[in-house]
């Protein structure tokens, strides 16, 4: 897989252009230090998935992720910063970002890249447990990838699933990825991908984002 890094910490790009190139055995396109920079290199040469900080000089990740987006709906980025307010991840979350991670979340990144590579979007546990904290209005907030408002006033919807289909979604809201859930519940990551999808549709939800806010919703009171 082809995957750029936006960073302003050189630091922070060599680590993480180390652990993608030896252990994903991905391929670093280019690296960016500010989201000008960034906006740049991306139409010089598109990533797989392009990993983005928050914070940068000049242009900030958001804005630099706006752009990008703007010119490319398709393009697939994952947020990757040391930043874990709710107000970022809900901008991120509202115009197309594909993921958001805390960088101290070392272990996370390249199942999470690996995540946004296949379609999916990913937030790290740390990220959604911020998400989840609020007056109701978070999901709202988050564009095309919100929880229906029905589900904001939260009438148990799960309920209505079976004890192991709820036991997958209060692991999805912990963080963990299919294979981590399928080894605590002695599941086949088969399997587990086929009991989210009923969950899903269950639950008219489009992925697993939206299924972990919707549980930590019901469940943080």
């Amino acid at each position: 897989m082809k995957v750029a890094i936006a960073d302003d910490d050189p630091i922070v790009c060599s680590s993480i252009s180390t652990i993608l190139t030896q252990v994903a055995h991905a391929d670093i396109v280019w690296i960016a230090n500010d989201g000008t920079e960034a906006v740049t290199c991306y139409a010089q040469a598109r990533p797989d998935v392009l990993l983005m900080d928050v914070q940068m000089p000049h242009t900030s990740g958001l804005e630099a992720a706006t752009s990008i987006l703007g010119s490319d709906s398709l393009a697939k980025i994952l947020f990757l910063t040391t930043f874990a307010d709710r107000e970022y991840i809900e901008q991120a979350l509202a115009i197309g970002g594909r993921g958001y991670l805390i960088k101290q979340d070392v272990a996370a990144i390249i199942p999470a890249v690996q995540t946004v590579l296949s379609g999916e979007i990913v937030l790290g546990s740390e990220a959604l447990s911020h998400l989840s904290i609020g007056n109701g209005d978070a999901t709202q907030n988050a564009g095309r990838h919100a929880v229906n408002r029905e589900s904001d006033r939260c009438a148990n919807p799960f309920k209505n699933l079976t004890n192991r289909e709820q036991r997958i979604s209060a692991l999805i809201a912990e963080g963990l990825d299919n294979h981590d859930i399928a080894r605590q519940l002695y599941l086949s990551e088969g399997t587990v991908r086929n009991r989210i999808s009923d969950i899903l549709a269950k639950l008219n939800l489009n992925n697993r984002t939206q299924l972990a806010i919707l549980w930590l919703r019901c469940h943080q009171r």
